[in-house]
């Protein structure tokens, strides 16, 4: 019986050490699309669901459209019905690579690396390329990146009642604190 004990310890021991794929579930994902001298249009979702394989570099992103929250609920509801319409369109995904990713490299200092992939939003995938920085922390990798979005790239209609108060490039920022699964 001890020997059964010890095997199975050994085997789950094994599966943490040797586990290639990095997740979170709380990722952070914050957005701004706001001009000068209009009401702030910002929000944030801290559910966002994230895998960083790291043997490949492969990095895969889900967040749910109706999990971002404003400071206004009616600007939320606003946000869901009739811009991103999330009854139709309920996540936006990336799915995409970090080039020359070597996962021996990440070290406490900040890296910076190419990070290139489709990202879907309203029903729109396109080609992006941004920048994400990665650092370790004890065993985790902490992940920040940030893009720029125009609404129209993805069919997303603004009305030209309030097109003058809503960004046309919204920035987005991530952050992730990536475990071993």
């Amino acid at each position: 019986m001890k020997e059964v004990i010890i095997s199975v310890l050994f085997l789950l021991a094994g599966n943490l050490i040797f586990s290639q794929k990095m997740m979170s579930r709380t990722g952070e994902i914050k957005f701004e699309a706001s001009m000068p001298a209009f009401e702030e249009i910002a929000a944030t979702n801290k559910t966002t669901s994230c895998i960083l394989e790291k043997s490949t570099g492969d990095f895969v992103a889900l967040t749910l459209i109706k999990s971002f929250k404003f400071k206004a609920p009616l600007m939320e509801e606003h946000f869901n019905e009739n811009y991103m319409e999330s009854s139709l369109f309920p996540k936006a995904t990336f799915k995409g690579k970090i080039l020359n990713f070597d996962a021996k490299k990440v070290s406490v200092t900040k890296t910076i690396y190419d990070l290139e992939g489709d990202l879907t939003i309203h029903g729109v995938t396109k080609k992006i390329k941004t920048k994400i920085s990665l650092a370790l922390s004890g065993a985790k990798i902490l992940a920040t990146s940030a893009i720029s979005v125009k609404p129209q790239d993805y069919k997303i209609e603004i009305p030209n009642l309030v097109k003058g108060k809503i960004a046309e490039n919204v920035k987005v920022s991530m952050n992730f604190i990536l475990e071993p699964n």
